[in-house]
């Protein structure tokens, strides 16, 4: 089963590609998708939505997953991002692979065993769950492998997952 993770973002979108076999995770591509700040809005989404929509038809994947949007403070940050995941769900939506989503807790739980996991000790899971020699940067990558891996687990144990 290939599994893609996606951590949301406007100027950068975080995504991983991770094979399922069995027990165990083959990588098959990470990266990230980049808007600049001067760019106007809908520019920037047509940018996402087109990066988004050839990675998932190049890789083909059963399922996506992406981590929740959670926002403390900055409202106006909040709404362009969300306007940005609402793009990238869309694309998603439209290449008929199944839809989920993780809360951060849920994505340390799984990785860390631990909700109040620091963002570098789930980085270092990441790391040695799939293999790699550094922890990928930037941080939405090692984010967007964390929330696949959260949803190859979720399958593996059967635990309840929110489909989108």
């Amino acid at each position: 089963m290939i599994i893609m993770g996606v951590d949301p973002g406007i100027a950068i979108v975080g995504y991983g590609f991770l094979e399922l076999i069995g027990n165990n995770y083959k990588v098959i591509d990470y990266g990230e998708i980049n808007t600049k700040a001067k760019t106007p809005l809908p520019d920037r989404l047509d940018i996402i939505h087109e990066e988004m929509t050839e990675l998932i038809k190049k890789y083909n994947p059963e399922d996506i997953a992406f981590e929740e949007l959670f926002f403390n403070k900055n409202v106006k940050t909040a709404i362009t991002v969300a306007q940005a995941r609402g793009v990238e769900v869309l694309s998603a939506k439209k290449s008929g692979a199944g839809l989920y989503e993780y809360t951060p807790l849920q994505i340390k739980q799984a990785l860390v065993g631990y909700g109040r996991a620091t963002k570098n000790q789930v980085q270092e899971m990441v790391k040695i769950i799939l293999n790699l020699k550094e922890i990928p940067k930037p941080d939405d990558v090692a984010d967007a492998l964390a929330v696949a891996i959260t949803h190859g687990s979720s399958i593996k144990f059967k635990e309840s997952f929110r489909m989108i």
